[in-house]
């Protein structure tokens, strides 16, 4: 099989990539990324293109199957950046997929396109996917699922795949989402055991989690399989606030939503960490997923249960560990090249 894996230096696209080297049924992978990584894998070529404005159709078009990872989380307090690289980008990746026919097209929605649930009771693959309006991530996500709901409609000939995973993660992902969603003020050290004394902690708010290796495994299962429609993805059990101080060592110290919120809301004000407060509204009114489907139809079994993931992101937090972001490609003067390379090297 010939494989076109967007954002795929990425936390779930490294992972992916590393598995698809391995796996003897794979003729080729083409890596679409933004940037052109430093690293390389045998087997795989790099391409750095702009999902929203270069031209796909020259990188589908002797592929077998599209895996679509690329999406951008930041500059969260520009949406129409985000919107533009998640939402446009989406919509011209899906449509070059078709003018490519390929046979599969598969797709990482996430939680976070799921509607509110009051209750923590599990929600399979059919709760709506209306996502929460008020934050950028949430209605980004909600209205790719309707991209790719029109997508299948109009495609009936390309089996479709869409997996919602929890939130992902891996120890080498630590430094990468660190950038993202606590910025610079949070240095690595202060993940140490016991340096940090206390933590805040909003009880209530479950998160599902999954080790970004599992993830890739979940899209490998697809892409080999017959399996179509959507998969929700997490590890075993679930966690919480209170389970990340202990694994800081922190003294739990209960907060109401609404203290929290507000406590982010004037750090992002300040300029102090680049999440923005939508995104706490967003994990408040997660549901808890079902992942039945994705056992029984996939044989996906997890290696790793959500305190595991996040235990090793938080090891990683402590060591610093990450891949660097080389800078983005200069354009030409057509500024629509891409660039690319083919070699051996280190893995990711």
């Amino acid at each position: 099989m010939r494989i076109a894996v967007t954002g795929a230096t990425g936390n779930i696209g490294t992972s992916l990539i590393r598995a698809l080297a391995g796996d003897d049924r794979v003729a080729s992978v083409r890596g679409i990324a933004r940037r052109r990584p430093e690293w390389s894998v045998p087997g795989t070529e790099w391409v750095a293109a702009d999902l929203a404005e270069d031209d796909l159709d020259p990188l589908f078009s002797d592929r077998d199957a599209v895996v679509h990872l690329g999406w951008l989380l930041q500059p969260a307090r520009d949406p129409a950046v985000t919107w533009r690289a998640n939402a446009i980008g989406s919509k011209r990746v899906f449509e070059a997929a078709a003018r490519a026919e390929v046979k599969s097209l598969i797709y990482s929605s996430s939680i976070a396109s799921y509607s509110p649930r009051a209750d923590h009771r599990p929600v399979d693959e059919s709760w709506p996917t209306d996502g929460w309006p008020g934050a950028a991530y949430s209605r980004e996500k909600a209205y790719v699922e309707r991209l790719l709901d029109l997508f299948e409609a109009r495609h009936p000939e390309v089996r479709t795949v869409r997996f919602r995973p929890g939130f992902v993660f891996k120890r080498k992902a630590a430094a990468e989402q660190r950038r993202l969603f606590a910025g610079p003020f949070l240095p690595g050290r202060l993940a140490t055991p016991r340096a940090v004394p206390a933590m805040p902690v909003v009880d209530g708010i479950r998160i599902q989690a999954v080790h970004a290796d599992d993830l890739a495994e979940a899209f490998r299962s697809a892409l080999f399989g017959t399996a179509a429609g959507a998969f929700n993805v997490a590890g075993e059990s679930d966690t919480d606030m209170r389970s990340i101080a202990a694994m800081l060592g922190a003294r739990p110290v209960p907060m109401p939503f609404t203290a929290a919120r507000a406590a982010l809301a004037t750090a992002y004000r300040a300029r102090l960490v680049p999440a923005p407060p939508e995104l706490l509204d967003v994990l408040d009114r997660l549901p808890v997923m079902d992942t039945a489907r994705v056992r029984s139809e996939l044989g996906w079994v997890p290696h790793h249960s959500a305190d595991e993931a996040l235990g090793e992101f938080i090891e990683g937090l402590r060591s610093g560990a990450g891949l660097p972001t080389p800078p983005l490609r200069e354009k030409t003067e057509g500024g629509r090249a891409h660039e690319l390379a083919t070699g051996v090297g280190r893995r990711p």
